[in-house]
């Protein structure tokens, strides 16, 4: 070997592998049919957008280390932890990782916390092995998707997507329809971070504990859904597509409101969320909560439309002090997923 190609295949090895992965939020609009009245329970609508992301890096280390930039990421190690141990039994790669979370979506917000987070750690360990494994497979191992599959969907491809509910086979909701979001139409997400929604044992409770969705209510919900929303979306019709995401939300709000206090798990993200459909009324706006909240969302035709209803809403003095306004969009691409090698700084 010349000086020369050792100079090279120093440089080499000590060259960085990182795998970065970047998930983003989805909104739940609404279950199709949570009692199973029609045949198949579940089955959901949900939207992916910008402004919320889950981001981690996945690199080589002596021994499995796991690390934090926020609070809000330390409080995901142990289930980061247990996710990448559990990936490693089902694959046979043992193979110790450095595994850093740089940002995390709110937990228990309703923005799928828990399955960007899984699938974000699985595809990074996929892509890092070489694993040829989708991520509906990848999220089965990981115990998500078990009512919804809007985030697993969403993780792969954004937009706006229905899904037709768990199968008997316990695999993650089939996806049944994926539009794209109209790109002008912006959301205006509503935070209350001083409540968070329902999830694990405490979820299948509330839904145990209620009385089954009327099988009226659930052919409603779907005719809504297939016959309104998204082919308003499709073709960028907004009038019907509120209308239909109005109507699809107040029948699950009263449906879920002994379970969650009322139709919003928030009274101050109801009280805004009510302004909001009075003070747009004339324009409309498509209003409701996302999955058990507490974050509520009020779609809308433009930019303008959102920054005129929210500045609005500020000038009144309608906006709670503990409340979190972001303007957002529709985001009609899934995750990035970056492989990159680094050559290390010369000092």
């Amino acid at each position: 070997m010349t000086s020369t190609d050792f100079a090279i295949a120093s440089r080499h090895d000590l060259s960085v592998r990182t795998v970065s992965v970047s998930a983003p939020g989805r909104l739940h609009l609404g279950f199709l049919d949570p009692s199973g009245s029609l045949g198949r329970a579940f089955g959901s609508l949900g939207l992916v957008i910008d402004g919320f992301t889950t981001e981690l890096e996945l690199s080589a280390a002596s021994s499995d280390h796991l690390s934090a930039d926020t609070p809000a990421a330390e409080a995901e190690l142990d289930r980061a932890a247990a996710h990448l141990e559990r990936l490693k039994q089902r694959s046979g790669c043992h193979a110790p990782l450095a595994l850093r979370l740089r940002r995390v979506l709110p937990s228990h917000a309703g923005f799928g916390s828990g399955t960007q987070l899984a699938s974000a750690i699985g595809r990074a360990f996929a892509e890092w092995h070489g694993l040829d494994l989708g991520t509906a497979t990848l999220a089965h191992w990981l115990g998500r998707g078990l009512r919804s599959g809007i985030g697993i969907a969403g993780f792969d491809s954004g937009g706006l997507l229905l899904d037709g509910g768990p199968g008997p086979d316990g695999l993650p909701a089939p996806l049944l329809s994926r539009i794209a979001f109209p790109p002008a139409w912006r959301i205006v997400v509503v935070q209350d971070p001083a409540h968070r929604g329902l999830s694990g044992g405490e979820e299948k409770k509330a839904i145990a504990a209620l009385p089954p969705l009327p099988q009226a209510a659930a052919a409603e919900i779907c005719h809504q859904v297939l016959m309104r929303v998204l082919p308003a979306a499709a073709g960028a019709e907004f009038a019907p597509f509120a209308t239909g995401i109005n109507r699809m939300q107040q029948l699950l709000g009263e449906h879920f409101a002994p379970a969650q206090g009322g139709t919003f798990t928030s009274a101050a993200v109801a009280r805004l969320m009510q302004w909001f459909a009075d003070a747009s009324r004339a324009g409309g706006a498509a209003i409701g909560q996302s999955s058990w909240g507490p974050t509520g969302f009020a779609i809308v035709p433009s930019e303008a439309q959102a920054q005129v209803l929210v500045d609005a809403a500020r000038a009144s003095g309608r906006i709670g002090p503990q409340l979190q306004l972001h303007i957002v969009s529709g985001r009609n691409g899934g995750a990035v997923v970056r492989d990159r090698i680094a050559e290390p700084r010369m000092r």
